[in-house]
């Protein structure tokens, strides 16, 4: 009876002993483990229909929040049959703060952009472009030169749909001249998104995870822009230079747009001095922001009926029936239909994949993956084979794994990979927001083929920015930490 007692005694404490080590030790090694492959499965399941988007007509965030969902089970389950629950709730926080931030952030971006939409300050530089009857080939240039400098401020989907609304008016069912003007928009606002924290979310996820600073974005201006002038000059040879017949259409800016655009850059600049001078997550200064848009919102609610009854005098005394007719249908402004506005499938697409990216890490596999391409390969190499990998899988997921990876190296290196990954996604007409949307925009006309046959000239542009960032920022690599 004795022996037996000393024995489960002994069992007793190997099994304490056993979970007390489990503790201690965090995660537990998933990689070759079935629930592992089973996650690995999921996932890449869940991104085969996200790439399919375009032909199944999915939302591309309905199969990454089942897969987030499906990995996390399977990850909470494996931890409570090791008696380990509590290491499974504070990774899965740790994600979700990630997300949280990004979302918030993105959220303010988006709202001031629908704003000034809403105000038509977008419609207005389209008329005004549609108005001048530019030839084909300045058309061209226009276009792709504008998509380069308004997506650093605004973002690239945004800005690729206007400019693609611009060539679709002019271009009278050009099929030819709409292919070449929207790849020419698609690199143009990809490579103008990678040297601005506010161009891309990948931009934005570098930034806020504190490795460049907001000013060191900028020194991947010329790498950039080669990425866009290389394709762009060689495409130029296989334009015509014809004009189209000229347009008129008149459009009135909304009142208060070109304040809502001062606010918006009041608003990062807000964001940019919480973090650089008072070390607080920029989202503190876009949640302001948004605060500024709301009390600017509440005073042009205020105000609408005094500024009605003035253009309703002087429409009046000028007999413009027309114009009478438009003040009788203003809606007043309300800020929160423009966050309602939002891209939230964009939004729920990124906390699908922030959550399988984030599940498949804790399990293992990114420590695996940042073994084999940091610890196997240069980290030039490595940083610029994932740049071409963006193009297939979307830019999120690659720069997300990077993130979480923290692979040991250079300055330059974190540039390079913001780089790559920002203008990787230029080579497949799939492997950027702004591709698969103008897929959409221009059904029929802009096509995965039509981009795919200059997928060739597109990556001459890709070696071109990475020579130049090696080139002109070679004293980045020798920087670390």
């Amino acid at each position: 009876m004795q022996r037996k007692l000393c024995l489960l005694t002994l069992g007793g404490l190997v099994a304490l002993f056993s979970s007390s080590v489990f503790a201690a030790a965090g995660p537990l090694d998933l990689t070759y483990s079935s629930v592992g492959i089973f996650a690995v499965v999921i996932f890449v399941i869940a991104y085969l229909l996200v790439m399919g988007e375009e032909y199944l007509h999915l939302r591309k965030s309905k199969p990454v929040l089942i897969a987030a969902g499906i990995i996390w089970v399977a990850i909470g389950w494996t931890y409570i049959n090791h008696d380990i629950p509590g290491v499974t709730e504070a990774a899965f926080r740790h994600n979700l703060l990630e997300y949280s931030e990004l979302l918030l952030f993105l959220l303010v971006a988006m709202t001031y952009i629908n704003a000034m939409e809403e105000r038509r300050l977008f419609d207005a530089l389209r008329a005004w472009m549609v108005r001048k009857g530019f030839s084909y080939k300045s058309l061209f240039w226009m276009t792709g030169l504008l998509a380069f400098f308004i997506s650093p401020i605004a973002d690239n989907l945004t800005t690729a749909l206007l400019m693609c609304a611009v060539v679709i008016k002019v271009a009278e069912g050009d099929k030819r001249f709409i292919n070449l003007c929207c790849i020419n928009i698609v690199i143009a606002a990809n490579a103008g998104g990678a040297f601005s924290p506010f161009g891309d979310i990948t931009t934005l996820m570098v930034w806020q995870a504190g490795i460049i600073k907001f000013n060191e974005f900028f020194i991947l201006f010329i790498p950039a822009l080669l990425n866009y002038l290389v394709p762009a000059l060689v495409m130029n040879f296989f334009i015509e230079n014809r004009h189209p017949s000229a347009l008129y259409e008149e459009v009135e800016v909304k009142r208060g747009a070109i304040r809502i655009v001062l606010l918006f850059l009041l608003t990062i600049a807000t964001a940019v001095a919480c973090h650089s001078l008072l070390h607080l997550p920029p989202v503190l200064g876009m949640m302001t922001g948004l605060g500024y848009l709301q009390f600017f919102g509440y005073y042009l609610r205020e105000t609408l009926p005094g500024s009605l009854a003035r253009k309703r005098v002087m429409a009046e005394k000028r007999g413009d029936e027309e114009a009478l007719k438009r003040l009788g249908s203003v809606v007043p402004f309300d800020v929160f239909n423009r966050i309602a506005r939002a891209e939230w499938d964009t939004l729920l697409f990124f906390y699908g994949v922030v959550m399988c990216v984030g599940g498949l890490g804790f399990m293992g596999y990114l420590a695996l993956v940042s073994e084999v391409l940091y610890g196997g390969w240069d980290a030039v190499y490595a940083n610029i084979a994932l740049g071409v990998v963006s193009a297939v899988v979307d830019n999120i997921p690659v720069m997300f794994a990077v993130l979480s990876m923290q692979p040991e190296m250079s300055h330059g290196n974190w540039l390079l990979i913001t780089l790559t990954a920002g203008v990787g996604g230029s080579l497949l007409s799939i492997g950027s927001a702004a591709g698969v949307a103008l897929m959409g925009q221009a059904r029929g006309m802009y096509t995965f083929f039509g981009h795919l046959k200059w997928a060739p000239v597109i990556f001459l542009g890709y070696v071109a920015s990475i020579l130049a960032h090696l080139w002109l920022n070679a004293d980045s690599f020798k920087v670390f930490g």
